[in-house]
């Protein structure tokens, strides 16, 4: 089995539904976290709110399983180390880094267009917290009838990375952030994920169950919620899609 310098081992299927789902099944087995599930294709895939993840051969899918080192109630937090990481990851492949932005909650835009995705589950075990981070990234596909634009790593890259190439380069970037946040807390990686926000102090529209808010994109506070300045007033949003304003 392949292990990456951080001690991660690494396991690649063919074809999987989802590299979430068998990161549950392989917990439920026995699995002993710290390990990378990696899927070639996907029949199922998944993303926030079990919305559906498409993936064409040749794009990334991979869940990283690992038990965090800290209480169960800064586990959210993890969303932006890995955002982080997998942005520092896609920045050694990629011709233009500064084109590079992230989104809130959890995508990485490639001009405007989101290039990657990232799903957090905490997954409760007897010995304690498991978390599963789902990565997809658009290596070759750029999927269309979507909300929101799309990208693709080719159109920006030299060459496109292979599977097993780009997740030891996010596995490696991820633990670096992931030391931060372990020996600073969370104001240090919010710094870093605010120098590279896509949208600060533009106007964006939320979408919530119940009704959707328009205003201007002031940042996240110190939990990693969206600061939203509507008029007067400033609401602060701890989950919903978010859509920028068009520009002409």
């Amino acid at each position: 089995m392949v292990r990456f310098p951080s001690g991660a081992t690494v396991d690649i299927f063919e074809t999987l539904d989802s590299t979430s789902l068998e990161a549950r099944r392989r917990l439920k087995a026995g699995l002993q976290p710290k390990q990378w599930i990696i899927a070639k294709h996907q029949t199922a895939g998944y993303g926030r709110r079990n919305r559906s993840w498409e993936q064409a051969t040749g794009d990334f899918a991979g869940t990283l399983v690992f038990s965090p080192e800290a209480p169960g109630e800064r586990l959210g937090q993890l969303s932006f180390v890995i955002a982080l990481g997998v942005a520092s990851a896609l920045d050694e492949v990629i011709k233009a880094p500064e084109k590079l932005t992230l989104k809130w909650p959890n995508d990485i835009l490639i001009e405007g267009g989101k290039a990657a995705g990232l799903l957090l589950e905490r997954i409760d075990q007897t010995g304690g917290p498991v978390v599963a981070i789902g990565v997809g990234v658009n290596i070759v596909s750029a999927p269309q009838g979507l909300l929101y634009p799309t990208a693709r790593l080719v159109d920006f890259a030299a060459t496109a990375p292979s599977p097993e190439a780009l997740a030891e380069r996010i596995d490696h970037h991820f633990w670096v952030y992931y030391d931060v946040w372990l020996k600073n807390g969370f104001d240090r990686i919010r710094i870093f994920w605010l120098e590279r926000a896509a949208g600060i102090g533009g106007a964006l529209t939320v979408r919530l169950p119940n009704e959707e808010l328009s205003g201007t994109f002031e940042g996240i506070d110190e939990t990693g919620a969206l600061m939203l300045q509507i008029g007067s007033e400033k609401r602060i949003i701890s989950a919903g899609d978010v859509f920028f304003e068009k520009k002409n």
